[in-house]
Parts: structure tokens; sequence; C-alpha cells
């Protein structure tokens, strides 16, 4: 496999994980824009993109092919959780 190739398959494999962490980060904020002022749009999404490609990366591992269903349900826990963790941290600040 050329490095080209190999790159382009890491990114269609991760694109789900950081496509659906910028959308529920944009949610969050949407919905909740007075209570998270202080926090960053970027520090949202990130957060959420980070724990739903880990769990990508576990359902991969976990059942030898991506594209599971289950595995997308856990991105989406992952996601939340992971959102929810970064709002209590820019709310203390």
């Amino acid at each position: 496999m050329q490095a080209s190739t190999a790159f382009w398959h890491i990114v269609n494999f991760l694109a789900p994980a950081f496509i659906l962490g910028g959308i529920a980060a944009v949610a969050t904020r949407w919905a909740w824009r007075h209570e998270l002022i202080a926090g960053k749009l970027w520090q949202f999404w990130l957060a959420a993109g980070l724990a739903a490609a880990s769990v990508e990366v576990v359902g991969l591992l976990v059942f030898g092919h991506d594209g599971k269903m289950i595995t997308y349900a856990f991105m989406v826990a992952a996601s939340a959780a992971a959102l929810w963790l970064a709002c209590f941290r820019s709310r203390r600040r």
C-alpha cells in the first residue's frame, strides 16, 4: 500500500468521529450558549472527537472491522460523556 493510500484510509476511518464531535460541540454550544460562554468551541470539538475516535479504534480492535452500528452508538455516548466533562471543566474557570 502506498503512503498516500494509507493516509486516506486513516483520514476516512477517523472522519466520522471528528464530524460527530464537531456536530455535537456545535449543538451543545447552541443549546447552552449562556452557560458555556467561557468554553472554547474547538476545545469541545477536540474532546468529543478524540473520545469518539478512541471508541472507533476500540471497535475496530474488538470486531475486526469498522462500520458496526454498536460502535457508532458507543461513539455517540462517548462524545456526549466527553462534552459533559468538558462543559463542567469550562464552567469552573
